[in-house]
């Protein structure tokens, strides 16, 4: 019988390597008490094949079971954004879009309507960042509970910045609420390779 991979792999010893896609953590962010308008990741090295943020986050919106996360490169404001979403929450599936947008929302976090303690989660990949060849696209996936008895809402998202610049700093926001609340979390990861 062959062996098992894993048990024959942990009997090598000196040849060990780290993937090509590893990721680094570069930073770490949570809100303190009182909250935070933005979270703003800046001087991003350009060493990296692409850019992941992982988040938790709960938003002072006081109406809706959920609250937009949004972002925004290098401080542009500018209408230069487009975005596509496609979520479910168990009764129905949903799909919007934008163009010319000042922002890209790219999760969906949870509210203080929601019940109490609820943190939204998801995942952002910003590809190709460094690429000054082409815009820059995010995708995200997203999920939250919406009201604790089992009611689920999954999320799609993926956004364009039509500008042709490196990103060097991402800057998170919510999309109705004016505060992230206490104890949402964000990290930046880069990805080494492809």
């Amino acid at each position: 019988m062959a062996p098992i991979l894993g048990i024959y792999a942990s009997q090598i010893s000196g040849h060990l390597f780290a993937p090509s896609g590893a990721y680094d953590s570069i930073a770490t962010t949570t809100v303190g008490s009182g909250g935070t308008a933005s979270v703003t990741f800046s001087s991003i090295s350009q060493t990296y094949t692409h850019l992941q943020i992982r988040w938790l986050m709960r938003s002072n919106r006081a109406t809706g079971f959920n609250d937009a996360l949004r972002v925004r490169f290098n401080s542009d404001t500018g209408s230069n954004y487009s975005n596509h979403l496609l979520y479910g929450d168990g009764t129905g599936a949903y799909a919007d879009a934008g163009t010319n947008t000042t922002s890209m929302p790219l999760g969906y976090g949870s509210s203080n309507n929601n019940i109490a303690s609820s943190f939204g989660a998801g995942v952002i990949d910003i590809l190709d960042y460094a690429n000054t060849s082409k815009y820059t696209t995010g995708r995200g996936l997203t999920g939250l509970s919406t009201n604790g008895a089992g009611d689920e809402t999954i999320g799609l998202a993926s956004g364009s910045w039509r500008n042709l610049n490196a990103v060097t700093s991402i800057t998170i926001f919510p999309g109705t609420g004016t505060l992230f609340n206490e104890y949402s979390s964000f990290a930046l990861y880069g990805i080494k390779g492809n």
